[in-house]
């Protein structure tokens, strides 16, 4: 068996980055750009109001001023602003020439075509030209959250150039499966982990594809795995073991699947297998629900990362131990646990079968091979989920 760390090298360095692909930019979204954009014009392009009020030179307070035109947003005013003069001006529209500050209409009693100024306002309420940001400064390449979408907009840029979404193939194996919602016999259950699975692809910007499910025969595996065909990934679920029918491993390997490893020093997930067939990358996670979920995390979804230009590895994060933990023996074991407000608490029961356990977790707690027994109150590192 390997490592966690050598088995996560090894499925990164199956995973090439993805052609790229130009789309506009209201289809962009969870997109990872491939090029970093560059902003067009300056925001706010003019010095631009902050407030409802009055553009006016210099401090006028306590004075009357006259009133000579009116600034809107869309429409500015083309004169200029003397001593003595002010403009109505609406938030977000240019500050005339002459002006300085803007007096907010609160401020201000108004008489006709003159208006006192009554108080000091806070400030001269003008948002400065590119106060923030500049024609020319850049926008690093990233994976695109909605207020991307809107600085990208605001700079000016109709259109980005993103990595393809990964397409991964799916392929569940095993006599005992059925879909849900379907007849199944007594001694068979609902096919569950492609689903959950299929969710994680796309949460993370990918293209979920559901085979059919495959039974335990040489036969079928090799028809559902003529499917796969045009996907860039292909997953497979089950079958990955030693047992009699755990077939997946013999009939990749005859398609012609260069093995890269098959099990790794882990807890859940020990049967995890991975490898190349043809150009097309290969992982076989675990059949069991939460084996096969934290494997995803581990591996599967580091792989779509690496595929799409971005940094593959999971990033752990830090808490307190909430409750004490025994040593751990000598595979890496991913608990299932809770982070809260008193720190990071491992669930009791972590069998591999228990998909209940797993909707209750936002996190699995990393116990590395061999790590002596903890305390309440020890930094730990887990992986959010």
């Amino acid at each position: 068996m390997i490592s966690v760390s050598e088995a996560l090298a090894m499925v990164l360095d199956l995973s090439r980055p993805l052609p790229t692909e130009i789309v506009p930019l209201a289809q962009a979204a969870g997109r990872v750009m491939a090029v970093p954009a560059r902003a067009r014009r300056d925001q706010p392009p003019f010095d631009a109001s902050a407030m409802d009020g009055y553009a006016v030179q210099g401090d006028v307070i306590g004075r009357t001023l006259r009133l000579t035109g009116e600034s809107r947003a869309g429409q500015g005013f083309d004169g200029i602003v003397g001593v003595g003069e002010a403009v109505r001006i609406s938030t977000g529209a240019p500050v005339p020439a002459g002006a300085d500050r803007v007096v907010i209409q609160e401020n201000t009693m108004r008489d006709g075509d003159r208006i006192t100024v009554t108080l000091p306002s806070s400030g001269f309420n003008i948002r400065k030209r590119g106060q923030d940001f500049a024609a020319g400064q850049t926008f690093a390449s990233r994976r695109l959250k909605p207020a991307d979408l809107g600085l990208l907009a605001a700079m000016d840029v109709g259109q980005v150039e993103v990595f393809r979404r990964p397409v991964v193939a799916i392929l569940s194996t095993g006599d005992e499966l059925a879909l849900p919602g379907t007849p199944m016999r007594d001694d068979q259950i609902p096919s569950s982990n492609a689903f959950m699975l299929k969710a994680l692809v796309e949460e993370a910007g990918g293209r979920g594809r559901i085979l059919p499910i495959a039974k335990d025969d040489i036969d079928s595996l090799r028809a559902t795995f003529a499917l796969a065909e045009g996907a860039d990934l292909i997953v497979t679920i089950g079958g990955a073991s030693v047992g009699d029918h755990d077939l997946v491993g013999t009939v990749a390997q005859e398609l012609g699947m260069a093995l890269s490893f098959h099990k790794i020093a882990m807890r859940p997930g020990k049967p995890l297998m991975a490898g190349r067939l043809g150009d097309m990358p290969m992982l076989g996670l675990p059949g069991n629900p939460v084996s096969s979920y934290v494997c995803a995390h581990l591996f599967l979804l580091p792989m779509l990362r690496a595929m799409t230009g971005q940094k593959g590895e999971p990033l752990s994060l830090q808490a307190r131990l909430a409750a004490s933990v025994p040593a751990n023996g000598p595979r890496t074991h991913y608990m299932r646990a809770f982070v809260g407000p008193d720190g990071i608490t491992p669930f009791a029961e972590q069998d591999s079968a228990l998909l209940m356990r797993l909707t209750e977790a936002n996190a699995l707690l990393i116990r590395p091979d061999g790590d002596p027994a903890r305390d309440a109150g020890d930094i730990v590192h887990y992986l959010p989920i």
